[in-house]
Order: structure tokens, then sequence, then C-alpha cells
């Protein structure tokens, strides 16, 4: 049965484990920092990378002092450099540093955060290299999930997940490999508009989307938990993560976030994996694998929480979610087109060049519009993703010297 990759290395199990974080300056990147501060005898960081903030890498950087650091932002690379020269910290820039510094031998783990899609091509080089992947990173499997499983099987790769979502259905399966799993249960918390009439969506804020109700993330994934859209690409990605079927895939509404999914076995049973609302814990759990590692965190109570309530989406008001089932079925470069659309949208709307329902909107008409191919090449998802791009950019702009 194929699921996720586990070709285990006992002899490494409880050594030290040197870490690259690409997009340390981001949400999961911080947090994954605070793990590693806090197990100094589990975790060593090896390599630190960013896209443009440099004042938070350099900060980073003279704390943990990694052995490399990279920041893709070329203008950035000076500040970086002098900030860093009296240590033994090599600096380096651009994109395809980004992607060669994954290579390096020293490195045992890679935890792929960047945002978005930029996280692929330096995926496919770690994997290349044999090194295991910590994948906080959604979009790599969603662009790319038959190309990128496939050649975590040929080179003997373990993908370890980090969303919590995933994560949660990683460890119910831990001593399951050999039972079939008949389907998975993953929870949402809705976001801040679950109850919302239809009608008042419309015209909801940038600062209304940026409020989640329990979880404390990124910009661009809290705007896609609130369009459900984080839903939609996690239920792509678990599909790659765990061989599944779409048929076999569920989503339900859990408002109070603590059981972050469920896996229902053919004989009936269900698993659940419960924790409070951390994304620290599942970023721990990857990196550790197969240990579980003593922290001095906030412990569940059930008294707190003494009600677990559940709700169906509402697909036809929160249409990305719809739009990605559909994305899964069709296959080829539709989760590619849905992935580049979205983050466009995203962007769109966070610079106030558009609505919130026309989030959803500029998704389904690029979907549409964008060139459809059924069994594409890496190459060919790179040249998808920039046509989806574009497309979706200049979707609904007026024209010059339009009063509308």
């Amino acid at each position: 049965m194929k699921r996720l990759f586990l070709f285990l290395n006992l002899q490494k199990i409880f050594a030290l484990k040197n870490i690259a974080i690409l997009g340390s300056t981001g949400s999961i990147g911080t947090q994954a920092l605070e793990v590693i501060q806090e197990h100094p005898d589990q975790f060593c960081v090896e390599v630190l990378t960013a896209h443009s903030n440099s004042a938070l890498l350099i900060q980073q950087s003279l704390k943990f002092n990694p052995n490399a650091v990279v920041i893709s932002d070329e203008s950035k690379y000076a500040e970086v450099k002098e900030a860093l020269a009296s240590t033994d910290i090599k600096v380096y820039a651009g994109k395809q540093a980004l992607e060669q510094i994954v290579e390096m031998d020293s490195i045992d783990i890679v935890l792929t955060a960047l945002v978005g899609a930029a996280g692929l091509p330096p995926t496919v080089k770690a994997i290349l290299a044999k090194k295991n992947i910590a994948l906080a990173n959604k979009e790599t499997l969603v662009v790319a999930g038959e190309i990128i499983t496939q050649l975590a099987r040929e080179n003997g790769v373990n993908i370890y997940p980090v969303d919590s979502e995933h994560s949660a259905i990683f460890q119910c399966l831990a001593g399951e490999w050999h039972n079939p799993i008949e389907k998975i249960i993953l929870t949402a918390s809705g976001g801040p508009f679950r109850q919302k009439p239809a009608e008042e969506l419309a015209e909801v804020t940038k600062a209304q989307a940026l409020k989640h109700p329990n979880w404390t993330m990124g910009a661009k994934i809290t705007i896609d938990s609130a369009t459900l859209m984080n839903k939609g690409l996690e239920v792509i990605e678990a599909k790659w993560l765990f061989n599944l079927k779409p048929s076999q895939i569920e989503v339900v509404v859990h408002p109070q976030s603590i059981i972050h999914s469920l896996v229902q076995f053919e004989d009936g049973s269900m698993k659940a994996q419960l924790g409070l609302p951390d994304m620290k814990l599942p970023i721990l759990y990857a990196m550790a694998y197969p240990q579980r590692v003593k922290t001095d965190w906030p412990r569940f109570n059930f008294m707190d929480y003494p009600q677990f309530t559940f709700e169906k989406p509402r697909i036809e008001v929160f249409r990305c979610l719809g739009l990605a089932f559909e994305a899964l079925e069709q296959g080829g470069n539709a989760p590619c087109i849905l992935n580049a659309a979205n983050e466009i949208a995203v962007a769109r709307f966070l610079n106030d060049e558009i609505k919130f329902l026309q989030i959803a909107e500029t998704v389904e008409k690029t979907l549409q519009q964008a060139t459809f191919i059924a069994k594409p090449s890496l190459e060919e998802l790179i040249a998808s993703d920039s046509e989806a791009r574009g497309i979706a950019a200049n979707l609904d702009k007026k024209s010059p010297g339009s009063t509308d």
C-alpha cells in the first residue's frame, strides 16, 4: 500500500538533526526556530533562507549561527553579507542559490515553508539530493503531486506533513500502514465568515478577512482560510500524501479546531488526533519523527471545551472549496491552474484591487480560460503556472480611460 514514504534509518533516529528552513522569516519558519531553540539537543540550524525580509534573516542568523543563508531578493545581498561579515556564515542570493543550497551534504531535513508555488523547484532539488522533506508548502503537492511523490519514491525520500490536518492523519496512521483507509475527514475551522450571510460577504474588508478565529498564520494562508481555498488545497495535498481517491476525502467544519482530522478504516472504526491549535506541535512531529519529543507547552483540557460542534461546509457560498474538488477530479494541470489563479487573486485582494467574492470568480474564470493538459511534465506545469497567473492578473481590470 502506497501512502507516505517512510524509509527509516534507525542509526539516524536519535542523532542531532541538521535542519534547513526554506522561508525562515515566515509564520512556519519562525515557529520552527522556536521549536529548535527549545530542543537544542535534538536539532541544529544548518540553513536559513528568506525571500526579502533581510532584517529578520540577519537577526535569525546571528542568533542561530547557521552554516549558510540565502536571500532570494538579490538586491538585499550586500546588506545581508555586510551584516554577517564578522561571522563564518556563508551568504548567497537568488533563486538558483535557493535551489542549490538544499543539496548540501550536511542537511538532514529540509523544512519547506515557502509561500505558494515558489516552494516547488527547491523541493524537487532537495528530493533529488535525497533529503527528507518536512512539507509545510502545500502548493508543492497541489501543483505537481504526481511528479513529487514519484520522485520521492524513486529517491527513497520521506515526506513528513507539517499542515496540522495532514499531520493529524499521519499520526492516526501510525501502526496502521497495513490497514486500508476507507476515508479521511479533514476538519476546517470555517474561518472568520463561517456564519456570515452570503449577501454580506460581498463587502467584507481585508482587515476582517485577516482575523482568523483560532490560528495565527501568514496573510496569504489566512485569506485562504477565509475563502476555504486552504481546505481545498489540503484536499488535493491529502490525495497525494495518502494515495486516496477524491471520494475518500471529506471536509467537515469544526469551529473549535481541537480535532485536527480523522481517519475511518474499513471496519468502521475511526481515529482522531486532538490538540490545542498550535502549529509548533506538527512542526516538531515532522522534524523529530519517529520520536515524540517532550515539551512543556500548554495541554488540552476537556473542561475548557465542554462541547465540540460540526457542520457541513457551505460550498455554495465558499466556492473555492468546490472548485478545488473539481480541479482534483479533472486532474492534469487543473490543480496547478487553480493554485496559480488563487495566489494572484489573493494578492489582488490584499492590494485592494478586487473584492472578497472575486477571489473565487477569478479562480473559476482562469480555470475556464487556461490551457488544459492531461499529462503535464514538470516544465509544462511551470508554463501552466505562468499562463494562469497572467490570466488571473488581468481579469476584470478596467480598460484605460474607463469611468465605471
